[in-house]
């Protein structure tokens, strides 16, 4: 048994597939099929089942799970604490980040990050927040950029990005565009386009109607900020949307706040721990590029 058996094991029980274990990995497919049943040889027992679309663990499997990624992490933080005596920091690195979302700070800070700690692999992850959020929370992920509804997640350290209302953006002709107040009640009567279920925005608007009992006609759904600008623009729904989103479009769109909801859409990075000095040194970075705020500097969408 060596850590690299370890590895392919936790990586096909994590996708539960082994051709995108592979593709993490980075090797072929037979090999790591192969390398698992060596695996399985020496245990004497079956890790897998393999009989239906998606390869589940056996009891024996489940059972070796949680010692397998406690035995990668020991052999990780062996070559950490050698790297801190060294003033090398050297393992590998997952970064979540909300899809529909491009940021020009955190790329400066990995950029900044990679410059000084190339021993550092990075992998940047693009998912919806909420599963990027139970990804951290699962050690699957070390630091993910998330929209969340308020108050950064419980039980998970955060440094807040950017903190707005909600909007209605229509184009200057629609009838909401003449009010100089918009609540939810306003909302109702007309088909809307929003970000999809599980990101921070379209928490906030869900849970704000679900208080007051309405069910809003989300008539389109994306998870890019341009695609629903567009889409508002043309006449397809009233926008929903954070403060800085709706200020690239003022030129197309007409943005009301909408005054009922008073918790803002949160864009945050979220981790679980610093025991990981690449994790504390990445943070710094990222204190750095997004410290002060500018909105200027490419700061939205807050999904």
């Amino acid at each position: 048994m060596d850590l690299r058996q370890l590895e392919y094991f936790v990586a096909v029980a994590e996708e539960r597939n082994f051709t995108r274990a592979a593709e993490r990995v980075h090797i072929s497919q037979s090999g790591v099929s192969a390398q698992i049943r060596r695996l399985e040889g020496e245990l004497g027992a079956e890790l897998f089942d393999r009989s239906g679309r998606t390869v589940t663990l056996t009891v024996a499997g489940t059972a070796a799970l949680e010692h397998a990624r406690a035995a990668l992490a020991a052999a990780e933080a062996v070559g950490q604490a050698v790297g801190q005596v060294t003033d090398l920091i050297r393992g590998r690195l997952t970064v979540g980040m909300v899809l529909g979302c491009t940021l020009t700070p955190l790329f400066d800070a990995l950029a900044a990050f990679h410059r000084i700690h190339r021993g550092v692999e990075i992998s940047l992850l693009e998912d919806n927040s909420d599963r990027l959020i139970e990804g951290v929370r699962a050690d699957v992920v070390d630091l993910a950029l998330v929209g969340t509804a308020g108050a950064a997640p419980d039980g998970l350290d955060s440094l807040t990005i950017i903190s707005e209302r909600l909007v209605a953006a229509v184009p200057p002709g629609h009838p909401l565009a003449r009010q100089h107040r918009v609540a939810l009640g306003d909302l109702v009567a007309h088909p809307m386009v929003c970000m999809p279920p599980g990101t921070g925005l379209r928490t906030v608007f869900d849970r704000a109607c679900a208080a007051q009992g309405l069910r809003p006609a989300i008539a389109l759904q994306a998870s890019a900020a341009d695609a629903i600008g567009d889409l508002a623009s043309r006449g397809l729904g009233v926008a929903i949307l954070s403060e800085s989103m709706a200020a690239s479009y003022r030129d197309r769109l007409t943005a009301r706040v909408i005054g009922d909801i008073e918790t803002p859409a949160v864009l945050a990075l979220v981790w679980k721990s610093t025991h990981n000095p690449a994790v504390r040194e990445l943070i710094v970075h990222s204190r750095h590029a997004f410290t002060p705020p500018d909105p200027a500097q490419g700061l939205s969408p807050v999904p």
